[in-house]
């Protein structure tokens, strides 16, 4: 089976939320980034990119942080070049 070179997480967050809050999600789905990567054996400080994605749902947003490495970081930067 092969190893996984990507993760996500979302979050759908209301677009009346104070930015304080709104703030604090996104510092906390970094961090929970960072241990869902250290769970499956990859460095988050070390050859891994992170991208976000944001998509409109009316009164809320869907947040989306995303991690690449291996495979599929090199496709991205290939994609972004």
């Amino acid at each position: 089976m092969a190893k996984p070179t990507q993760a996500h997480i979302s979050k759908i967050i209301s677009k009346s939320e104070s930015p304080f809050l709104r703030d604090r999600t996104l510092k906390q789905t970094e961090y929970y980034m960072g241990a869902k990567l250290l769970e499956v054996g990859i460095n988050p400080n070390k050859g891994v990119i992170y991208r976000w994605k944001t998509v409109d749902q009316g009164s809320s947003e869907e947040w989306t942080y995303s991690a690449y490495w291996g495979d599929s970081r090199e496709k991205i930067e290939a994609e972004e070049a």
